[in-house]
């Protein structure tokens, strides 16, 4: 039987109880095996109350899958080609331009002239934190925050997004059940707890918990952050952090717009600190992004030689230049308008005012000076806030062509997530269509490469959505 907190057992004793279904029994005992006890209780109350969003119907292939007439949009190229794609098990077998006969084993997707393209990666997601407001984390409810964001990962995923870097939050047993097939959702590279000092952005202690006087804050043991304010003490955190699972390492640097007491202008970490974590993280084979904003957040992730930084949007064009001769990845975000951080309020809201008047002149400076970039779409607090992630995406087009906006979202996105190096927790490539790369894969109903804003409309637009081999969704 499923096993509800206290506060939730009324859920699962009222009429209609679902308790003794077979189903629900089986996922409690693969749940057991989990670390986080409060993960099987937000499950257990979806479950039992009705509220988890059940997810898509996923079709296993048995063997093969051939998806026929396709018109290929492989990640790389400007553009498309006429071909067929062979599907064994979660890996692409083949690419056929001669349309031969399918194997009489196979399950044939006749595509019928639709684009055929990777699934779609966003290299800046909090798959714990994006859909639940800022007043249920606070309240650190776990049952309903990893019940919300359940019904998001299977959300996500349907939107075409196959692949997420996780840049904050306790997403490690969160990526297990996804992989494990227990819930729907994308594959997850995890960074875990965001790391930060006092007062820097992430730290999101109440009043009552400050002084912290050596216990840790109730945010620290959820998992979403870790405060700290010695190198010693970095160190450890970074490690543990890698100890759980992590792909890299998240750090932050400075001020952010959604944590109301850490200004935009502030620092946090010292050079020489951002330096020791970075070769603790290279000591594991991996790296450290670090959260920068503001002009000198960013000079001294550069001066430390961080591999990427995030957002980046206040720096000058000589940090711009900087960054590019050094080779350090960017990842950032369009934010354009109020409508991207509508979840915002108070401080956040002017901060965000801040956001918006400089991304145009970022996007400037990154084709200008040759900066690698990545995309991401880094949404919080709110369900339909997190319906916007394909809008973001379609932002890129007032600086790049349709073609280079798929790019971004597929083969670029992946090159960054290679950086993970031997943490990386998925074995094949991402973020292409070719020979050996694993099967993450969508059909458009249309040509994204004429018209992008086909993305915006998945549910209408996206056809197949196929991850890992498997189908989740199937419109033909």
């Amino acid at each position: 039987m499923l096993k509800l907190g206290r506060k939730y057992q009324h859920l699962a004793h009222d009429a209609g109880c679902g308790c003794l279904n077979p189903q629900l029994q089986q996922v409690s005992r693969r749940l057991d095996a989990f670390s986080r006890r409060d993960f099987l209780a937000g499950l257990g109350v979806a479950a039992a109350s009705g509220l988890m969003a059940r997810p898509a119907r996923a079709q296993a292939p048995s063997g093969k899958v051939l998806f026929r007439q396709a018109r290929l949009f492989d990640g790389r190229s400007d553009a498309l080609k006429d071909v067929q794609v062979l599907i064994e098990g979660n890996r692409i077998a083949a690419i056929d331009a001669a349309s031969n006969p399918p194997p009489d084993d196979a399950t044939v997707i006749d595509c019928d002239g639709r684009v055929l393209m990777p699934g779609l990666i966003d290299a800046h997601w909090h798959a714990i934190l994006a859909a639940v407001p800022m007043q249920v984390l606070l309240t650190v409810d776990e049952g309903m925050i990893f019940t919300m964001s359940t019904a998001e990962a299977q959300r996500t995923l349907m939107r075409g997004f196959t692949t997420v870097r996780d840049l904050g939050g306790p997403a490690f047993s969160f990526k297990k059940a996804i992989d494990e097939g227990i819930i729907a959702g994308p594959r997850i590279f995890p960074s875990g707890a965001m790391i930060t000092t006092s007062g820097g952005h992430g730290d999101l202690r109440l009043p009552f918990e400050i002084p912290r006087d050596g216990k840790l804050s109730v945010s620290e043991r959820f998992g979403g952050a870790a405060i700290v304010d010695d190198a010693g003490s970095l160190k450890q955190r970074v490690r543990e952090q890698l100890l759980q699972g992590a792909s890299q390492v998240k750090l932050v640097g400075g001020g952010g717009v959604s944590s109301p007491r850490s200004p935009l202008d502030m620092t946090t970490f010292s050079e020489d600190e951002l330096r020791d974590a970075v070769s603790v993280a290279r000591d594991w084979n991996t790296y450290v992004t670090v959260h920068a904003t503001g002009e000198d957040a960013v000079r001294r992730a550069i001066a430390a030689e961080v591999p990427c930084i995030e957002h980046a949007h206040l720096m000058s064009e000589d940090t711009a230049r900087m960054m590019a001769d050094k080779g350090i990845w960017l990842s950032t975000q369009p934010f354009l308008t109020i409508e991207d951080a509508a979840s915002q309020t108070g401080p956040g809201v002017e901060r965000a005012m801040q956001i918006f008047s400089h991304t145009p002149r970022l996007y400037e400076y990154v084709k200008k000076y040759g900066i690698k970039v990545a995309w991401g779409s880094d949404l919080l607090f709110s369900a339909s806030l997190a319906m916007r992630q394909n809008i973001m995406l379609t932002h890129l087009a007032n600086w790049y062509t349709n073609a280079e906006v798929l790019r971004a979202a597929t083969s670029v996105n992946a090159d960054l997530l290679a950086l993970s190096n031997l943490r990386t927790p998925y074995d094949g490539k991402l973020g292409v269509v070719e020979r050996g790369a694993l099967a993450d894969l969508l059909v458009i109903d249309g040509n994204p490469l004429e018209d992008l804003r086909l993305i915006e409309n998945p549910d209408q637009n996206i056809s197949v959505i196929m991850k890992d081999g498997t189908v989740h969704k199937n419109a033909l």
